[in-house]
């Protein structure tokens, strides 16, 4: 949690105070936003929804119209992983219409432009800062911090049931439950949740059609071992580390080979420190102040220079993650968001200091029930990612034994290559997207 425990309860009586003068502000509607220059050239909208009464869990979101047909176009929720990532990082590093104009400000905010090549182009879509702790969702109660896995599909489901009923115009719009990385472990239980709520007669009755998955998170007993094997076939281990370790560590773990198998890792660990795992052709770089984790109460107040952005390599993401937070700790920004004051003392792109338990150990049967059902999928990965390798999710997704209906073959952007897909019954599409990876951590 971000916030000591004296401090989450020395807050709590105020909180209340606060969430009930704030209870008529759960919806903000905004043209412009501090950083980007002149009006908006979409349509957002900002907000809270309550999914725990007893502790007074807010969960916040964006909500971007399509910029094409919003009556008609299909609604995508967007989960970032982590756990404990903002939706946010989904909004400007990944899949939204703004991104940050590097080292440029406008009137001491970070510079935000617009990004053409973004999926509202198609989609309304939901940024959803979930589990509560992640972004601007917070809790009146310290309990409230206390999370899980179906702790989290819980709550989702509450926020979308809720959420529609805020917005019955877009109930017949076709809904896709979408997300990234450790968001592998709770869209396809949430979308199995909404499913059986759709068969049994849940109200509001919701237009499910599927989901859609970025180097998903799905089973730590098929991610993992990929991770040795995307290593070498990418040439970063060798062939003899890569042959002891498969045989004392995964064909033949007994006691005898415990030993070799613990200095197997360690001389692959020594090759691979310095590889960025979420994207292996990039730079690692390092830094306190690296936008993932607590890093420090210094957000709130300095410039850039006390930064020392300046020494970030243009090539760092760090660098950029840094200017979300400062961009998100600005108190016009929050302000200009609909922010519910005193809640967030520090905005995290990763808060990783929340309360969590990772209870779903592996999503793959939801996988099977979801597809059975009818409903369509996407799952996709970068083909760079070492963290969550492409070679781990190929591997959960044969043991569906789903039979193949279009083979392995290119798909292409502006006539190149853009990576490779296959096609399963159920309407499982695999696709990978070259020299590209993931960007949840």
């Amino acid at each position: 949690m971000r916030t000591s425990h004296g401090f989450v309860l020395g807050l709590s009586f105020l909180l209340v105070l606060i969430t009930i003068a704030q209870s008529e502000k759960n919806k903000t509607v905004i043209s412009h936003l501090p950083g980007f220059d002149g009006p908006l050239p979409f349509s957002l909208q900002t907000g809270y929804v309550e999914v725990d009464k007893s502790n007074g869990v807010h969960l916040f979101y964006y909500f971007i119209q399509s910029e094409r047909n919003p009556a008609e176009d299909p609604v995508l929720l967007w989960l970032t992983g982590g756990p404990g990532c903002s939706a946010f990082s989904g909004l400007v590093y990944e899949i939204g219409p703004l991104s940050f104009q590097s080292g440029s400000y406008i009137d001491g905010v970070p510079e935000l432009v617009y990004r053409p090549d973004s999926w509202t182009k198609v989609a309304n879509i939901i940024f959803l800062d979930s589990p509560v702790g992640a972004g601007f969702s917070y809790s009146v109660t310290e309990d409230g911090y206390m999370s899980s896995d179906t702790e989290a599909v819980k709550q989702i489901g509450i926020f979308l049931t809720k959420w529609y009923e805020e917005h019955p115009e877009f109930l017949l719009n076709p809904l896709y439950i979408s997300g990234d990385s450790y968001s592998g472990k709770i869209v396809p239980p949430l979308t199995f949740q909404i499913s059986r709520g759709i068969e049994i007669g849940d109200e509001p009755v919701l237009n499910l059609k599927g989901y859609i998955l970025g180097n998903p998170f799905t089973d730590r007993k098929v991610d993992k071992p990929a991770y040795y094997t995307y290593a070498h076939r990418m040439g970063l281990i060798s062939d003899k580390q890569y042959e002891i370790h498969r045989e004392s560590c995964v064909t033949n773990p007994s006691t005898a080979q415990n030993m070799q198998c613990t200095r197997c890792i360690d001389a692959i660990d020594k090759c691979l420190k310095d590889i960025y795992i979420n994207h292996i052709l990039e730079p690692k770089c390092s830094s306190a102040y690296n936008g993932n984790s607590g890093g420090g109460g210094m957000l709130l107040d300095y410039t850039s220079a006390e930064l020392g952005l300046s020494d970030f390599s243009s090539e760092c993401r760090d660098k950029g993650y840094i200017v979300s937070g400062i961009w998100a700790n600005n108190k016009v920004v929050r302000d200009s968001l609909g922010v519910h004051k005193g809640t967030v003392p520090l905005w995290l792109r990763c808060n990783h200091d929340i309360p969590y338990t990772r209870d779903i150990e592996s999503s793959v049967e939801y996988h099977r029930s979801v597809t059975s059902r009818g409903y369509r999928s996407l799952i996709y990965s970068g083909d760079h990612d070492m963290g969550v390798p492409f070679i781990g999710t190929q591997a959960w997704i044969r043991s569906l034994d789903f039979p193949v209906v279009d083979e392995w073959r290119p798909w292409y952007v502006t006539g190149q290559v853009a990576g490779f897909t296959t096609l399963y019954t159920n309407n499982l599409t695999f696709a990978t997207v070259k020299s590209t990876g993931r960007r949840s951590a």
